[in-house]
């Protein structure tokens, strides 16, 4: 079967591809890890597949364990760090109610800073970082072009990253 056929059966078995992966463990994630078969199908190099529907549920099962592995590594990742930092796992050396005073005036900081950049420039952080609009619907919704929208983008992240290095030096 050609790359052509095997999207044919992908999309034939779309449904039953995403309760499989639902069913094998990807939960909440069962849509992403589809778009993601989707995604490697597309990529894969041209030629005959045996069997497809087959090489989907394979490819679809190992999908699943690589974010299972992901995700255990992630959770290991973290917990030695927290370890590392502060002894044991999951707690701060640094009282609650200190950590959310810290907390409010950094983000005071973040929002003077981003006000210091102008109101575009600001607004598009915000819609773009915040609110997840994609950078040429936020060029459409304020009637600018895209490379203008990517400049006070590049702006504001300046800005962010200088801000961030402050609160590192503390």
């Amino acid at each position: 079967m050609t790359k052509s056929g095997l999207n044919a059966i992908f999309i034939a078995n779309r449904e039953r591809l995403l309760r499989f992966l639902a069913a094998h463990g990807a939960g909440d994630a069962a849509e992403d890890l589809l778009q993601e078969l989707w995604l490697k199908i597309e990529a894969a190099p041209p030629g005959p597949v045996g069997n497809p529907l087959s090489y989907l549920y394979r490819t679809a099962n190992n999908l699943v364990i690589d974010r299972h592995r992901a995700t255990t590594q992630a959770v290991k990742r973290d917990r030695a760090w927290s370890e590392s930092v502060s002894g044991e796992a999951g707690q701060s050396d640094a009282p609650l109610s200190e950590r959310q005073i810290i907390a409010q005036q950094q983000l005071e900081q973040v929002q003077q800073a981003l006000d210091s950049l102008g109101q575009r420039a600001s607004r598009i952080f915000r819609r773009h970082r915040i609110d997840g609009i994609a950078q040429k619907d936020i060029a459409a919704e304020l009637g600018i072009s895209l490379s203008t929208v990517e400049s006070d983008l590049r702006l504001a992240y300046r800005t962010m990253i200088d801000l961030r290095r402050r609160f590192d030096e503390v």
